[in-house]
């Protein structure tokens, strides 16, 4: 694994503006979801420099429960500054960044509450993500179809998906992370609402070890709770390497996602 000092929040201005620095921009894309039968839009962070004779290492960053793929791309999360104040420094490598939209029912087109028939359109992602999203943009944009350029991570039920879908396709990823993890990727006793996605013993990579693992969480999270150290101990159990990153004065909110994205980028495609 990646050796890197994980700290647990940023030095002050790091999601700033700097003068004379040219930032990129998110921009609004659309594909066709054969997953649920209708055009579905993500959005998409291009190097300033872009150059389709270069390919680029991906990133992708999946959303939370009741949210959509503008809220990575909103100014409070300042994922562009981050990342281009981090190459700026020498510390973060070119990416591109997709984030899509992971609720995928074939007869809602967005979630109408938190139970278990919501839950599983969150699951189904898994289904848009390989038919569609990953080809979609192999297809659209310069990027490495390698694992070891190819990278996931997700908020709340968005990092609930992004190791889902990790534990199931290893062989596409080199980098895994997820931030304040929502509970239901293991069975939870008693919760029909969370059946389990996989097994504890499933949470494992077999022959495709990712090059670095980073779950981040707050202990001032009350939303999800003790499920971010849950999967840790799981994690743990298997003998699965991963970085651990405690916030203690962070919510469920931005301000968790943010450090856990600067530890990320600084760890991504070395």
């Amino acid at each position: 694994m990646n050796e890197l000092e994980i700290v647990e929040l940023p030095p002050k201005g790091y999601d700033e503006r700097r003068e004379g620095v040219t930032y990129p921009e998110f921009k609004t894309y659309t594909y066709y979801s054969n997953t649920v039968g209708r055009d579905t839009n993500m959005n998409v962070l291009l190097p300033v420099d872009y150059s389709e004779d270069k390919e680029y290492p991906v990133l992708y960053i999946l959303h939370g429960f009741f949210d959509d793929e503008t809220w990575m791309a909103r100014d409070v999360v300042a994922v562009p500054e981050i990342l281009t104040n981090l190459q700026q420094d020498g510390d973060a490598e070119d990416m591109i960044i997709v984030l899509p939209y992971i609720y995928c029912d074939k007869n809602r087109p967005a979630v109408t509450g938190m139970d278990l028939e919501n839950c599983l359109a969150y699951d189904n992602f898994i289904n848009d993500f390989v038919t569609d999203v990953k080809p979609f943009v192999e297809k659209t944009f310069s990027v490495s179809k390698e694992r070891e350029k190819t990278a996931i991570t997700g908020f709340s039920m968005g990092g609930r998906e992004s190791l889902f879908i990790a534990f199931k396709h290893p062989e596409m990823f080199g980098y895994v992370g997820a931030v304040c993890p929502a509970p239901g990727l293991v069975k939870i006793e008693n919760s029909p609402m969370h059946p389990g996605q996989i097994t504890a013993e499933e949470m494992v990579f077999g022959d495709y070890v990712p090059k670095a693992v980073l779950i981040s969480s707050s202990k001032a999270d009350n939303v999800v709770t003790d499920a971010p150290d849950s999967y840790r101990a799981i994690l743990t159990e298997n003998g699965v390497s991963f970085y651990s990153h405690v916030l203690t004065s962070t919510y469920h909110d931005p301000s968790s996602v943010k450090p856990h994205l600067y530890n990320y980028f600084r760890l991504l495609f070395k």
